[in-house]
């Protein structure tokens, strides 16, 4: 044992807090939590270990610690440390934002929205969804089945949602208390999974339609009712005490570990997530801080089940909701069925290319393929422009081979020279690490940039300005365009050979383009928009917030007829964007 965690150890305290070990180096490689930091952290040098935790053991150079008044105290502690540090033996799940809910505002006239946390006490929330698309197409459906309001803000004359009957235009008619109370307790009595009323209103809409020969109207209901049909589809697991409850179940297999969530809210399924990672010393503690960390961007439920007692003692002082496990009944029935999900999802994963299986031993591999340190902090640059237009600058960050998208950064190019890439290339790079270098931030272990030898120069140039050293290379193309190796400075070619390198390298880089492209073409689209926009007699700010609300897409309202946007605007001024879209 080293004479210096030796005299770590000597020093720990039978207190709970949060302990970081650091390499030779003196980074941060794993940080934890524990209830008697003597007890935790002494059996990692004291005891024999195996796998990830040995090579964790090996590498640190000592530790510090950081005593909290409580265990509670310490998971916070814990949690905010290790998304500043990103240490690369913590086993993160996926980066994430706050999964949306829909809200509806209490009072006045409905009005749904997405939202990433329930704050606001003058909504009423519904979720959490899972997937954004989920609660956006639901929301789309909500707008289609009642005549709620569509407009962010309330224009002053009423618009097309008016005139197809999909809104009582509240912007010109005086719209009673007792209806809008009404239309919000349908809404909410849908969103709770009532829904043979509507079902049955529509089907008799249809009906109608189709006896009067109006095939497009009966088709559209027939979407409508095909929608909730899905809906009623996917939510068709339920149980009957109507409660928001979690259920977790977990898996191992050959060093990975999945853990499977069936979410519950109001006694209805609203989704799975699975999630894989590589086994890291005790299974219970390990999964206990996987869930720990998917409640950072979830809020509580009612209840939380795992049926595994150990887990539940671990959690049951640390999360708010009541934690428990069963052993028979339906609510166990659900637990095989999440326990089945993360089989399932282990079967899928052996089954694939394991592009992910270890993602610190192919850092570790082409940091020996370049001579320098294990990149486990790579950032990417890419350009974007048309014809020298909308010019923008884009960096991703990964760290330990997984995208950080809370890290990601974008740019507006302010150079005059647009069309110039290399230009561009160095105005960003110097940028990012002058503020990065000036605040003090976490610098990467390696940039990859695209393009050849001139932009690597074009990047050097601006890390010298920046008065920053950080290891620098580019993403070399074979005859296929395919990347085939990384190029330094000098000019020098290393191949890379290691198929799954090859691919993750790949995947970051269709990632930085995919980031630098998106914003471009979002502000390109703007930009095309605002210009139409312009210059047109009677089109003000209000009018043309009402177009974009009903037009999204420049390519919709190219396609607008005269009739369509004159039930948004004045005759005249309808006709000259009209003429102004066409020539």
């Amino acid at each position: 044992m080293k004479e210096r965690i030796k005299s770590c150890i000597n020093n720990l305290k039978h207190l709970p807090g949060v302990y970081l070990m650091h390499d030779k180096d003196d980074k941060i490689i794993y940080i934890g939590k524990a209830k008697d930091l003597y007890k935790r952290v002494s059996q990692y040098f004291l005891r024999p270990q195996v796998g990830k935790v040995a090579k964790m053991a090996f590498e640190a150079e000592y530790f510090e610690t950081i005593i909290t008044n409580n265990e509670k105290e310490a998971l916070i502690l814990e949690m905010n440390l290790i998304q500043t540090h990103y240490p690369k033996f913590n086993i993160l799940l996926k980066d994430g934002s706050h999964y949306p809910y829909i809200a509806i505002r209490k009072t006045g006239y409905p009005y749904l929205q997405i939202k990433r946390n329930t704050k606001d006490k003058n909504y009423d929330y519904f979720g959490p969804f899972p997937r954004s698309s989920s609660a956006y197409e639901t929301i789309d459906l909500l707008n289609k089945i009642f005549p709620l309001r569509k407009c962010k803000n309330i224009p002053s004359t009423a618009c097309l949602y008016y005139h197809l009957g999909q809104c009582l235009a509240p912007c010109i008619n005086d719209i009673s208390k007792e209806k809008e109370d009404e239309m919000r307790e349908q809404v909410k009595s849908f969103m709770r999974g009532n829904n043979a009323d509507v079902k049955r209103d529509i089907t008799n809409k249809m009906m109608e339609a189709s006896e009067k020969m109006d095939y497009e109207t009966a088709k559209d209901y027939k979407t409508v009712l095909d929608a909730i049909n899905h809906i009623n589809i996917q939510q068709n697991v339920e149980t009957n005490d109507k409660k928001d409850r979690d259920i977790f179940a977990f898996s191992t297999r050959e060093g990975y570990l999945s853990l499977a969530v069936l979410l519950f809210r109001r006694g209805t399924l609203l989704d799975k997530k699975v999630y894989i990672v590589e086994e890291f010393d005790n299974n219970e503690e390990q999964v206990a801080d996987l869930i720990l960390q998917f409640y950072q961007n979830v809020p509580y439920p009612q209840e939380v089940v795992i049926n595994n007692e150990t887990v539940v003692d671990l959690l049951s002082d640390l999360i708010d909701p009541n934690i428990y496990s069963v052993s028979k009944g339906k609510i166990h029935d659900l637990i095989l069925t999440a326990k089945q999900n993360a089989n399932n999802a282990l079967d899928e994963y052996f089954l694939s290319s394991k592009l992910d299986s270890d993602k610190l031993a192919l850092l570790e591999e082409l940091g020996n393929i370049l001579n320098i340190d294990t990149p486990l902090r790579i950032e990417l640059f890419d350009n974007s422009h048309l014809q020298g237009s909308s010019p923008v600058g884009a960096a991703v960050v990964f760290i330990n081979g997984e995208p950080a998208k809370k890290l990601y950064r974008k740019y507006h190019i302010e150079h005059d020279e647009a069309r110039d890439d290399l230009k561009s290339m160095e105005e960003v790079v110097y940028r990012r690490y002058k503020r990065m270098k000036d605040e003090g931030q976490t610098l990467p272990d390696l940039i990859l940039v695209d393009g050849g030898l001139n932009q690597i120069k074009a990047a050097s140039i601006a890390l010298a300005k920046a008065d920053v050293s950080i290891n620098l290379f580019g993403l070399v193309k074979n005859n296929k365009h395919q990347t085939a190796g990384l190029m330094d400075i000098n000019g020098n070619v290393y191949d890379i050979e290691n198929k799954n390198i090859f691919f993750m390298l790949t995947r970051m880089q269709d990632e930085v383009h995919r980031f630098a492209i998106t914003f471009h073409q979002s502000l390109r689209n703007k930009s095309m928009k605002s210009s139409i926009l312009d210059d047109i007699k009677g089109l003000g700010a209000k009018r043309k917030e009402l177009i974009n609300k009903a037009y999204p897409d420049i390519n919709l309202l190219k396609e607008a007829t005269i009739e369509e946007l004159s039930q948004l605007l004045p005759k005249e001024v309808a006709e000259a964007l009209y003429m102004k879209l066409r020539y």
